[in-house]
């Protein structure tokens, strides 16, 4: 018989009593070791960049930080497991995306079964294969409709909370985008097709390719070139402003 691979978990959950039946059960299988363990999801993040874990088992409602935040800002650096309560609509998502999902209450079976998953999960990765599409499965689970309240921002270990209101303009910055709130630049691995889907259609329009604007910021628009205007910000900032953005933007003045 082979001996398993190696894991080195880290359990997030705000109970801790889920958190210590996870480590009951992990505790029956060689070749595991808890790497840290998590009350909620910024240390969740902090974790994850501090200890580079094989695997996370994560908890989907969690207060200030979701299991889905807290996967939005780890991305596909690894594997998780989620442990939840949570509806049949969210589980159908997590089934086809992520390596598995622990329905409260688990029994020790089930549990070995995901142990397991997770292991054949990291074999295909290391064999080139097994890419999860995080956006996508972000947005087919987010809990709450409508547009984002706030934006999330992962600085090494640091997690960055955004109102959108406090967001002054968003732009493209080649495989990221640029959230400019507080005087600040706040970079993230994303598109501006992404953001722009997700942003209140309202408030914020596409101005250029490469920027979408919080009208409130707008101050006036300037001819800079004949079918060429700029936008001038409350702040001075001056950002282009191509034709069909000069056009989304009179439907929303």
């Amino acid at each position: 018989m082979n001996t398993p691979e190696p894991l080195r978990v880290v359990i997030v959950d705000d109970e801790p009593l889920a958190r210590a039946v996870v480590r009951e059960y992990l505790g029956k299988h060689p070749q595991v070791e808890v790497a840290a363990e998590c009350g909620n999801g910024f240390d969740a993040v902090k974790a994850v960049t501090e200890l580079s874990p094989d695997v996370l088992f994560l908890d989907v409602q969690m207060p200030k930080l979701s299991g889905f935040e807290v996967l939005e800002l780890i991305g596909r650096e690894v594997p998780v497991v989620f442990i939840t309560a949570y509806d049949e609509y969210a589980l159908r998502a997590f089934e086809v995306h992520a390596v598995d999902y622990l329905l409260k209450p688990f029994s020790e079976e089930r549990f070995a079964e995901a142990l397991e998953r997770t292991r054949e999960r990291l074999r295909t990765r290391a064999a080139g294969g097994g890419e999860v599409d995080v956006e996508a499965l972000v947005a087919q689970a987010r809990p709450r409709p409508g547009p984002l309240e706030r934006v999330l921002i992962r600085d090494g270990p640091r997690v960055h909370v955004l109102p959108v209101d406090r967001i002054d303009y968003v732009e493209a910055q080649d495989d990221y985008v640029g959230f400019k709130a507080d005087g600040r630049l706040f970079l993230k691995d994303q598109t501006l097709a992404a953001v722009e889907g997700q942003l209140d259609s309202s408030l914020f329009v596409r101005i250029h390719r490469s920027y979408v604007l919080n009208v409130e910021r707008l101050a006036r628009m300037e001819l800079y070139a004949k079918d060429s205007r700029v936008a001038i910000l409350r702040d001075g900032t001056r950002l282009p402003v191509s034709r069909a953005g000069y056009a989304r933007l009179a439907k929303l003045l």
